[in-house]
């Protein structure tokens, strides 16, 4: 298994500084992951660095709440890309999921999807704060409205990723999507249990110690 090729090497913190990125991106392309995942502002300078490999440049849209403005959304999507973004992991609008406003759910996933284009775009429905019918719902929403993956979490909400919603939300997309574990995925054991639960990519700040087996006393994402 390659399992670099699963990671998100993944640095969201709002302190981090232009030497952590660097860091950052020197590390994915050291172990070629599949992409970083940083805020918008670092994205013009992760797309440098990162120029002629194989490693994407991934960043996050609404985040970390989801309860941004849908065109505000796709205004922020455009501008990533922009900037040289190779993929998106949006946060879908939990508030108005959780008020049964469907619609308005579906809407804000196809408009940033709209504005994606051809890029890669994962919705991040934050599990820790849905109930498994709401989490279903969320991913029965996410297929119909285009979107190419699901996520489980932003890592700044209520729990991570755990194995049975790994297990329930590739359930429910079945091989029209992509499942992306995240949040408290630190190890190579839980990132391993997370894949054949049915995860295709995990986003984690600790992708260097998964890949080498090497202990992390880092926390976050």
């Amino acid at each position: 298994m390659n399992l670099n090729r699963y990671i998100d090497h993944t640095l969201l913190k709002p302190e981090a500084t232009a030497a952590m990125i660097d860091k950052l991106c020197a590390e994915a392309k050291e172990h070629n992951f599949a992409s970083v995942c940083v805020n918008p502002y670092w994205v013009k300078r992760c797309a440098e660095l990162l120029a002629g490999t194989e490693v994407k440049v991934c960043t996050v849209i609404g985040f970390p709440l989801g309860a941004t403005t849908t065109a505000s959304k796709a205004a922020e999507t455009k501008d990533a890309i922009a900037n040289g973004a190779g993929e998106v992991d949006m946060v879908l609008n939990i508030g108005a999921l959780k008020s049964g406003d469907l619609d308005s759910v579906k809407r804000d996933v196809a408009a940033v999807k709209q504005a994606a284009g051809d890029v890669l775009l994962k919705v991040i429905l934050e599990t820790g704060l849905l109930t498994d019918e709401e989490k279903e719902t969320a991913c029965k929403l996410c297929v119909e409205a285009g979107a190419d993956y699901v996520k489980t979490s932003t890592g700044f909400g209520q729990g991570g990723a755990t194995v049975q919603d790994i297990a329930l939300m590739r359930k429910t997309v079945g091989d029209k999507l992509g499942v992306k574990a995240s949040g408290g995925v630190r190890d190579r054991e839980t990132a391993l249990a997370m894949i054949e639960a049915g995860a295709s990519r995990i986003g984690t700040s600790s992708g260097v110690a998964i890949v080498t087996g090497e202990k992390t006393a880092q926390q976050g994402y």
